[in-house]
């Protein structure tokens, strides 16, 4: 029996979430959440993650994974997704994928990450070449390992560099070995039909969209949500601090005049809208086959 994989997608304010939920309803789906930073327990407000009452309407899956301190990966997810999409099908629903963090997406649709696994010391051996000859000793580590010269990279970002040399050493591989290896994986959900849609709005209705939304935040309790995840160790997860609500929240924290709230809904409104433009110069090079809804227009027989 043909199987089919949902994937509606779109930029941050754009309304995946009603839109889902609706089509869910309809078409008897549940929701894979595809976004990085859902996996996070405690993490609500900012990441405008789905209510109790959205989740009692319609089952939602890979949802408050990990506590916010601990690091969370694609190479963790994806499993996982999988496991979560096979369970969907075999109890006769629709699995929908719904979410807008690129990479995690990506992985739906080909494949993003290889059998390489870091294991902790060769993360020390990695930070201890950092320590000692800084940026410029991982870029010596990581040519004496690929005497066959580098791949075009970004040579001047220490945490690019780090992460392929510890990929090297742990593989006992060059990069060119890796890729190679890497382009020879098959691709993902090769059992299922894909259908992807991408929701977005004009201009002026998503600018308006993400000032409500940026305000929303801090009405209803941001500050003293990233107070407790601060508490709770938000600041050791680097990938969670930097989340859009989070990090302009600790800095305005940090700040010891502090400055009225208009500040902080200001910047973050003006970070989501930063954050937009990449999304959507991602869809269009990654997405190019999509079908594209203007989700302020459409109803829910018009996604897929």
């Amino acid at each position: 029996m043909e199987k089919t994989l949902y994937l509606l997608t779109g930029c941050t304010a754009a309304g995946k979430t009603e839109l889902a939920l609706e089509w869910a309803e309809r078409f008897g789906g549940e929701v894979i959440s595809c976004d990085s930073m859902l996996v996070y327990r405690g993490m609500e407000i900012g990441t405008a993650k789905p209510t109790a009452r959205d989740r009692s309407r319609v089952p939602h899956h890979l949802i408050d994974l990990v506590p916010v301190d601990e690091p969370f990966s694609v190479g963790r997810y994806l499993p996982l997704a999988r496991r979560a999409v096979d369970d969907v099908v075999a109890r006769g629903r629709r699995p929908l994928v719904v979410g807008g963090s690129g990479f995690y997406l990506a992985g739906f649709l080909e494949s993003v990450v290889d059998d390489v696994e870091v294991d902790a010391a060769t993360r020390r051996r990695v930070r201890e070449v950092e320590r000692s000859g800084g940026a410029d000793g991982l870029v010596e580590a990581l040519r004496r390992v690929n005497p066959g010269g580098l791949p075009p990279m970004d040579l001047k970002n220490p945490r690019r560099v780090a992460r392929a040399l510890e990929r090297c050493w742990a593989s006992g591989k060059s990069l060119e070995q890796l890729e190679a290896a890497f382009r020879r994986r098959p691709s993902p959900y090769p059992d299922f039909v894909k259908k992807v849609c991408v929701l977005d709005r004009s201009r002026e209705e998503l600018e308006r969209r993400i000032e409500v939304r940026a305000r929303r935040m801090v009405e209803s309790g941001l500050v003293e949500e990233v107070r407790r995840l601060r508490d709770e160790g938000i600041t050791r997860n680097p990938p969670a601090a930097r989340a859009i609500g989070y990090r302009e929240t600790l800095a305005w924290l940090d700040n010891p005049d502090l400055e009225s709230p208009e500040a902080l809904i200001a910047a973050i409104a003006a970070n989501t809208r930063k954050l937009v433009k990449k999304q959507r110069t991602w869809f269009r090079g990654r997405l190019p086959r999509a079908r594209r809804v203007d989700a302020g227009a459409a109803g829910v027989d018009a996604l897929f």
